[in-house]
């Protein structure tokens, strides 16, 4: 039972430290989280989990509104655009994130933290908003049924991410982004 105990623990540890090291790239460069709970609610819906918020600097708020021009672009709804924003704040806070060096995971790159050698684009091509965000936006169509998928699942269909539940938390402030910059 103490072998069973102390081999679960391990574990637990191991996955602990890999979450970081995955992670690390990105919270190392990105705006700090203030990851306290928000009460939200939402008209028809309520997201998912507890909501975290960031403030936003201006080069973020210009990233909000490229990747809701490419979503009109697209000819998609708000709903893809909440999706879009959420992705990006989870993966580099609404940052274009250039290579990180030692820090970066793998060779992930831009708003959306995509990676040229798993073919989402050339590393000018992914670090271009509007490009990322398009390039995201066809992954997403491609996943049926989107629109009335949870939030994360309809993310994690698409970045297969190693943690598929935490797009769930930029819910509510994406959606606040949307509503204030759609019709801007």
């Amino acid at each position: 039972m103490n072998t069973i105990f102390r081999k679960s623990m391990l574990s637990v540890a191991g996955l602990a430290f890999a979450g970081g090291v995955f992670a690390g790239p990105i919270a190392a460069h990105a705006n700090p989280v203030d990851a306290k709970p928000v009460a939200v609610a939402v008209q028809g819906a309520k997201p998912q989990g507890d909501q975290s918020r960031i403030s936003l600097n201006d080069e973020q708020t210009a990233n909000v509104k490229a990747i809701i021009a490419a979503t009109k672009k697209a000819g998609l709804p708000e709903r893809a655009a909440v999706i879009s924003i959420a992705t990006s704040l989870q993966e580099s806070k609404l940052e274009n994130l250039g290579h990180l060096g030692d820090m970066n995971d793998h060779d992930s790159l831009g708003l959306f933290q995509q990676r040229p050698s798993s073919g989402w684009g050339t590393p000018e091509q992914i670090t271009d908003p509007e490009y990322s965000t398009t390039a995201f936006l066809k992954g997403l169509k491609q996943v049926d049924g989107w629109q009335d998928m949870p939030l994360t699942q309809a993310a994690q269909t698409v970045q297969v991410s190693a943690y598929p539940d935490a797009y769930a938390q930029w819910e509510q402030q994406a959606t606040d982004l949307v509503g204030q910059h759609w019709n801007s």
